[in-house]
């Protein structure tokens, strides 16, 4: 049997829509792998170590797997991160994403300026962030929390997506982040974290 390349396109479509069988997360197995984890992200995915680590608590499981997996592969790029993840597997990537992911972030203790809120809201709404991100920018699936994360991470991702840096996102931000200036991405870092 030949297929046309119209059929084997829609075949394909169909294949990608099929379930894949998931590992099962382990979130208490996750709690004593995370230990490994606590010094720059905290126990709890809170850093206490400083506004450059990002929160992990609450993120959403399916990104914290896929950035794992993307720093082991190198596909994002952090030497202290790949060190990190030596030795882990796929298992245990799934078991931290899902005890992170089951954390409660806290709040942080930073000054917000209204005025950059402000103007991160209406940068956040021209550039339509919450197409993906999600209205109260919690993120969904593969689409971080962003949400009152630490505004230092959030500009200097802003920054590295802007200067294709970091280019693990399908270029969904890399195309967003060259449309808006530095002044706009500490804004944004305002406006995020008045979220919190």
């Amino acid at each position: 049997m030949t297929l046309r390349k119209s059929e084997f396109i829609l075949l394909l479509a169909l294949a990608a829509t099929v379930p894949v069988a998931a590992t099962a997360q382990d979130a208490e197995a996750g709690k004593a792998k995370a230990q490994r984890c606590a010094p720059c992200h905290g126990a709890d995915g809170n850093p206490v170590a400083g506004t450059a680590f990002p929160i992990l608590a609450g993120q959403t499981a399916r990104y914290i797997y896929l950035e794992l997996r993307d720093f082991r592969e190198g596909a994002r790029k952090d030497p202290v991160m790949s060190a990190q993840l030596d030795g882990l597997s796929k298992q245990d990537f799934l078991d931290l994403a899902g005890y992170f992911a089951a954390q409660t972030p806290k709040p942080i203790p930073f000054q917000v300026d209204p005025a950059r809120v402000e103007r991160g809201r209406k940068k956040s709404e021209e550039v339509l962030c919450t197409m993906c991100h999600l209205g109260g920018f919690k993120g969904q699936n593969e689409i971080p929390r962003v949400a009152g994360q630490q505004p230092e991470y959030v500009i200097k991702q802003l920054r590295d997506f802007k200067a294709r840096r970091r280019t693990n996102d399908a270029g969904n931000m890399t195309a967003v982040a060259q449309t808006i200036s530095d002044e706009d991405i500490v804004d944004l870092a305002h406006y995020l974290v008045s979220l919190q």
